[in-house]
């Protein structure tokens, strides 16, 4: 009994060291930082003291349609 858990212990770690690194990183980094920026002008706009000359809202909606095409690219990859 000892043996088999060992043997599947030696076999699991092999297998994730064999693990390519590439999965920790995002495959397409400038999707990825595009979409934080969205996220990230998004939250300004909707913090500021002023309306952007009444754009505000119309660029919030621009903001979430790209999140939203983005996202739907992501699944594709």
């Amino acid at each position: 009994m000892k043996k088999k858990w060992i043997t599947a212990s030696t076999i699991l770690a092999l297998m994730l060291a064999m693990t390519p690194v590439s999965i920790a990183q995002p495959r397409h980094p400038r999707i990825h930082a595009a979409m934080q920026a969205l996220r990230d002008a998004k939250e300004e706009l909707q913090r500021a003291a002023h309306d952007f000359g009444g754009h505000r809202a119309d660029a919030i909606r621009a903001i979430d349609d790209a999140m939203h095409q983005l996202e739907i690219c992501m699944k594709y990859d």
